[in-house]
């Protein structure tokens, strides 16, 4: 039984103390959009005991009351215009999250309560179904996971993902979904059978085979040898299946990509791309802070690496070059990718998803298709 609690970003839900055996994010930064600033206070603390207090993330769900779920975009560094995110903030706890300054239009900030408030969007497949059946809609792919993962561990139990995958079925509307969680392969029969009609492809991202690396830096994600696992599960269900490098960290893993191509090429991959590091307003001190505590030997280097792809600063927010960079070592990163693609098959592009099949389902209320 949970115990219920009003607040002003919805219900409480539940607390449970997730898996992972450390955060990514040391900090509670201020809220930029707040004006009162609460401070953990340790001082009190042996060191050891500090370290027990952040060790073990205990995280609070709540319900998410939105009365939409489609978001529409118009950047022109973004391929696709539509996403659904069933869920806010994410557990992953990734250092490099692109997704954390969206914690704080919710009173939240962009550190440890990013991976320790999430809120569940219980409404998620009703209002997809509702979406989709509006006169106004003409079918696009939409994107599973714009924001933040939609397999991260709380689809376990509330399997909203799940549900809304089975809306899009119905509808025969093409979906795509980004993940770095082993949890998609769950649903790998769902997904074969929307594969099988042009209806849904996979992207695995993965941004390294070192698995203490990946246990640091995204602390709450599925190990690289469990993500390959996936790649090779979804395949072999006939799943369209690609591969995102991202994000590739000059001086930390650029190194890697000939290996991960190969890697994830013998797991069965079709494609692959990458993504360059991206530092936008606070996920910078959130990274830098887990750089300079896990890497300290590399930090220096690795920051000057961030600073020549992006013209000497950390962030470039420029259209045209956030996604890529630009200098001497993001054109030498973008050659070094496109060769070990070549040369493993994965220099292609994805397997087009048909808008064509698209079709309006008929409620189960019997209510006729709305304006």
């Amino acid at each position: 039984m949970f115990s219920y609690l009003p607040r002003p970003m919805g219900e409480f839900l539940m607390t449970r103390t997730e898996t992972a055996s450390e955060r990514a994010a040391r900090m509670r930064l201020a809220n930029r959009f707040e004006r009162i600033v609460v401070e953990d206070d340790f001082e009190q603390l042996a060191p050891g005991e500090v370290e027990g207090r952040l060790s073990r993330p205990r995280v609070e769900y709540y319900f998410d009351r939105s009365q939409s779920l489609v978001s529409e975009n118009n950047s022109p560094d973004i391929p696709f215009r539509y996403s659904v995110n069933p869920y806010r903030g994410c557990v992953h706890g990734c250092s490099y999250c692109y997704a954390r300054p969206t914690h704080e239009y919710l009173g939240f900030n962009a550190g440890d309560e990013f991976e320790s408030r999430v809120l569940v969007k219980a409404d998620a497949p009703a209002l997809l179904r509702k979406f989709l059946s509006r006169r106004a809609w003409r079918c696009e792919m939409i994107m599973f996971s714009g924001v933040t993962d939609c397999c991260q561990p709380a689809e376990r139990q509330f399997r909203l993902t799940r549900s809304c995958l089975e809306v899009a079925r119905d509808f025969s509307q093409p979906v795509a979904i980004v993940t770095k969680n082993a949890l998609v392969a769950r649903d790998r029969e769902l997904l074969a059978e929307m594969s099988r009609q042009r209806l849904a492809n996979v992207a695995v991202s993965l941004t390294t085979l070192d698995a203490q690396l990946a246990g640091g830096m995204e602390p709450g994600t599925s190990t690289p040898v469990a993500r390959l696992r996936t790649i090779r599960e979804l395949r072999e269900a006939g799943v369209s299946v690609q591969v995102m490098i991202a994000p590739i960290i000059p001086g930390l893993n650029d190194s890697e990509v000939p290996k991960l191509l190969e890697a994830v090429a013998e797991a069965g991959a079709q494609a692959a791309s990458f993504q360059l590091l991206r530092l936008p307003l606070t996920v910078r001190p959130v990274f830098m802070e887990w750089l300079q505590r896990t890497q300290p030997l590399q930090a220096e280097r690795v920051e000057a690496r961030i600073r020549d792809t992006r013209g000497g600063a950390l962030s470039d927010a420029r259209f045209g070059s956030r996604m890529a960079g630009e200098g001497e070592w993001a054109r030498q990163i973008k050659q070094t990718f496109d060769v070990f693609a070549r040369k493993h098959g994965l220099d292609r592009q994805p397997p087009p998803l048909d808008t064509s099949r698209f079709r309006v389902a008929e409620a189960d209320t019997g209510q006729l298709r709305l304006f």
